[in-house]
């Protein structure tokens, strides 16, 4: 990760900014409810709407990332992460080819353990890799509850 780019940092200034805004957007629903108007009334309830929704978004997101920190903490102290060793493109991206190859490894390994919180961490990086994004969060998210419910 470059030392311009810091995760937490950018996080944190991002939420900041976000409250900021929900706060300045609630605060617009609060005077269209005031005025009374039926059509300001309903407008001003919509508005309100908007940045809980995106509060409870945000909220979301921090907990996933926190909560994948965790995992990925635990399973280094073990000498578990997969060691990142795939051929990259001029461009600094994965070669798609070795990391299709690298996936049906981590595939594997989740069919044959699948209550196993470690192989689905592996096989949402596979998947990450290989740039299939839903489905890496998808196992991570899978990863996520094992590991809650051991």
């Amino acid at each position: 990760m470059s030392a311009l780019v810091k995760p937490k940092g950018t996080v944190a200034v991002i939420a900041v900014v976000f409250v900021a805004y929900a706060g300045l957007l609630g605060w617009r629903g609060v005077l269209l409810i005031g005025t009374g108007d039926p059509v300001a009334v309903g407008l001003g309830i919509a508005v309100l709407v908007i940045p809980i929704v995106g509060l409870y978004l945000v909220w979301r997101e921090v907990q996933f990332g926190r909560q994948t920190e965790v995992l990925a903490r635990e399973l280094a102290a073990s000498g578990g992460l997969p060691v990142d060793d795939l051929p990259r493109r001029p461009s600094g991206r994965i070669d798609r080819a070795a990391a299709d190859a690298a996936f049906a490894k981590y595939k594997g390994e989740a069919e044959a353990a699948p209550d196993d919180w470690r192989v689905w961490f592996r096989l949402s990086t596979a998947y990450d890799a290989a740039g299939d994004r839903k489905r890496a969060r998808s196992s991570m998210r899978t990863a996520i509850a094992h590991h809650a419910g051991r």
